[in-house]
Protein backbone atom coordinates (compact mmCIF):
# COMPACT_ATOMS: atom_id res chain seq x y z
CA UNK A 1 0.00 0.00 0.00
CA UNK A 2 1.54 3.83 -1.24
CA UNK A 3 -0.56 6.39 0.67
CA UNK A 4 0.15 9.86 -0.50
CA UNK A 5 -1.00 12.98 1.71
CA UNK A 6 -0.53 16.57 0.74
CA UNK A 7 -2.24 19.19 0.56
CA UNK A 8 -1.58 23.31 0.04
CA UNK A 9 1.65 24.23 2.79
CA UNK A 10 0.01 24.99 6.52
CA UNK A 11 -2.90 22.70 5.96
CA UNK A 12 -0.89 20.16 8.56
CA UNK A 13 0.41 17.44 6.56
CA UNK A 14 3.09 17.09 8.82
CA UNK A 15 2.08 17.63 12.45
CA UNK A 16 -0.57 15.34 11.56
CA UNK A 17 1.36 12.26 10.04
CA UNK A 18 3.79 12.67 13.03
CA UNK A 19 0.94 12.05 15.28
CA UNK A 20 -0.53 8.90 13.03
CA UNK A 21 -0.16 5.04 14.52
CA UNK A 22 0.30 2.82 11.44
CA UNK A 23 2.44 0.40 9.80
CA UNK A 24 3.18 2.15 6.88
CA UNK A 25 6.47 3.81 6.73
CA UNK A 26 6.20 7.50 7.55
CA UNK A 27 8.39 9.53 4.61
CA UNK A 28 8.53 13.46 4.91
CA UNK A 29 9.27 14.25 1.51
CA UNK A 30 10.49 17.54 1.81
CA UNK A 31 12.85 15.78 4.56
CA UNK A 32 14.07 13.46 2.04
CA UNK A 33 14.68 16.50 -0.73
CA UNK A 34 16.97 18.13 1.79
CA UNK A 35 18.87 14.69 3.71
CA UNK A 36 19.35 13.41 0.10
CA UNK A 37 19.93 16.27 -2.20
CA UNK A 38 16.97 15.81 -4.33
CA UNK A 39 16.78 19.78 -5.70
CA UNK A 40 17.21 21.10 -8.23
CA UNK A 41 18.13 24.82 -7.19
CA UNK A 42 16.42 27.56 -5.25
CA UNK A 43 13.30 29.45 -5.92
CA UNK A 44 14.35 33.00 -5.29
CA UNK A 45 10.98 34.12 -5.27
CA UNK A 46 9.50 31.76 -2.82
CA UNK A 47 12.39 30.59 -0.73
CA UNK A 48 12.20 27.32 -1.27
CA UNK A 49 14.09 24.69 -2.68
CA UNK A 50 13.27 23.30 -6.14
CA UNK A 51 12.71 19.56 -5.97
CA UNK A 52 14.33 17.27 -8.37
CA UNK A 53 10.62 15.05 -9.02
CA UNK A 54 12.70 12.17 -10.85
CA UNK A 55 15.10 11.97 -8.08
CA UNK A 56 12.15 11.78 -6.03
CA UNK A 57 10.33 9.38 -7.71
CA UNK A 58 13.11 6.76 -8.53
CA UNK A 59 13.71 6.73 -4.32
CA UNK A 60 10.29 6.38 -3.92
CA UNK A 61 10.55 3.85 -6.51
CA UNK A 62 9.93 -0.03 -5.07
CA UNK A 63 8.94 1.17 -1.81
CA UNK A 64 5.72 -0.50 -0.70
CA UNK A 65 4.10 -0.26 2.57
CA UNK A 66 4.88 3.52 3.05
CA UNK A 67 3.18 6.90 3.49
CA UNK A 68 4.50 9.62 2.14
CA UNK A 69 3.61 13.26 3.10
CA UNK A 70 4.31 16.84 1.07
CA UNK A 71 2.63 19.57 -0.78
CA UNK A 72 4.60 17.65 -3.71
CA UNK A 73 2.87 13.67 -2.58
CA UNK A 74 0.33 13.85 -5.24
CA UNK A 75 2.64 13.67 -7.91
CA UNK A 76 4.04 10.09 -7.22
CA UNK A 77 2.26 6.69 -7.42
CA UNK A 78 0.13 5.86 -4.72
CA UNK A 79 -3.14 3.95 -3.94
CA UNK A 80 -4.40 6.77 -2.41
CA UNK A 81 -4.26 10.06 -1.80
CA UNK A 82 -4.88 12.25 1.55
CA UNK A 83 -5.88 15.75 0.55
CA UNK A 84 -5.73 17.84 3.65
CA UNK A 85 -7.79 21.20 3.37
CA UNK A 86 -7.52 24.32 5.65
CA UNK A 87 -9.48 27.16 5.30
CA UNK A 88 -7.42 30.27 3.62
CA UNK A 89 -7.43 32.33 6.95
CA UNK A 90 -6.20 29.73 8.76
CA UNK A 91 -3.44 28.61 6.03
CA UNK A 92 -2.52 32.32 6.49
CA UNK A 93 -2.15 32.16 10.31
CA UNK A 94 0.15 29.09 10.47
CA UNK A 95 2.44 29.97 7.34
CA UNK A 96 2.53 33.06 9.55
CA UNK A 97 3.24 30.91 12.77
CA UNK A 98 6.59 28.86 11.28
CA UNK A 99 7.84 32.11 9.76
CA UNK A 100 7.20 32.93 6.05
CA UNK A 101 6.16 36.56 5.16
CA UNK A 102 2.94 37.51 3.99
CA UNK A 103 3.15 37.26 -0.01
CA UNK A 104 3.83 33.56 0.62
CA UNK A 105 1.64 32.83 3.12
CA UNK A 106 -1.20 34.64 0.86
CA UNK A 107 0.06 33.03 -2.13
CA UNK A 108 -0.61 29.81 -0.64
CA UNK A 109 -3.94 30.57 0.73
CA UNK A 110 -5.14 31.50 -2.46
CA UNK A 111 -3.83 28.26 -3.96
CA UNK A 112 -5.81 26.73 -1.77
CA UNK A 113 -9.23 28.80 -1.79
CA UNK A 114 -8.72 27.70 -6.01
CA UNK A 115 -8.32 24.16 -4.89
CA UNK A 116 -5.09 24.22 -6.71
CA UNK A 117 -3.44 20.69 -5.14
CA UNK A 118 -7.21 19.25 -5.28
CA UNK A 119 -7.53 19.13 -9.09
CA UNK A 120 -3.77 17.97 -9.79
CA UNK A 121 -4.73 15.29 -7.25
CA UNK A 122 -7.85 14.35 -8.82
CA UNK A 123 -6.03 15.27 -12.27
CA UNK A 124 -3.41 12.30 -11.43
CA UNK A 125 -5.28 9.53 -9.54
CA UNK A 126 -8.78 9.70 -10.73
CA UNK A 127 -11.37 10.55 -8.22
CA UNK A 128 -11.87 6.91 -6.83
CA UNK A 129 -8.84 7.57 -5.08
CA UNK A 130 -8.78 10.58 -3.78
CA UNK A 131 -10.03 11.72 -0.19
CA UNK A 132 -10.26 14.96 0.96
CA UNK A 133 -10.16 16.49 5.10
CA UNK A 134 -10.82 19.26 6.18
CA UNK A 135 -7.91 19.94 9.32
CA UNK A 136 -9.47 24.09 9.91
CA UNK A 137 -11.34 22.87 13.53
CA UNK A 138 -9.47 19.75 14.10
CA UNK A 139 -6.82 19.05 16.19
CA UNK A 140 -3.43 16.94 14.52
CA UNK A 141 -4.87 14.24 16.52
CA UNK A 142 -8.27 14.03 14.99
CA UNK A 143 -6.77 14.95 11.57
CA UNK A 144 -4.43 11.92 11.85
CA UNK A 145 -7.41 9.21 12.96
CA UNK A 146 -9.03 10.48 9.43
CA UNK A 147 -6.15 9.63 7.62
CA UNK A 148 -5.41 6.28 9.74
CA UNK A 149 -9.25 5.72 8.31
CA UNK A 150 -7.95 6.04 4.94
CA UNK A 151 -5.00 3.64 5.42
CA UNK A 152 -7.49 1.28 7.22
CA UNK A 153 -10.04 1.49 4.32
CA UNK A 154 -12.53 2.42 6.63
CA UNK A 155 -13.33 5.26 4.34
CA UNK A 156 -15.01 6.54 0.96
CA UNK A 157 -12.81 8.65 -1.13
CA UNK A 158 -14.68 12.42 -1.27
CA UNK A 159 -13.26 14.81 -3.36
CA UNK A 160 -14.88 18.13 -4.03
CA UNK A 161 -16.73 18.17 -0.28
CA UNK A 162 -14.45 21.07 0.69
CA UNK A 163 -14.52 24.41 -0.84
CA UNK A 164 -12.90 27.93 0.30
CA UNK A 165 -13.72 29.80 -3.59
CA UNK A 166 -16.06 32.57 -1.33
CA UNK A 167 -12.71 33.61 0.50
CA UNK A 168 -11.98 34.98 -2.92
Amino acid sequence: MRVAVTGTPGTGKTTATERLDTDLDVCHLNDVIKDEGFSTGVDEDRGSLVADLDALSEWLDGRDDVLFESHLAHQFEADRVVVLRAHPDTVVERLRERGDDDAKAYENAESEALDVILGEAVEEHGVESVYEIGTTDRTPEEVASEIRAVVDGEREPSAGTVSYIDWL
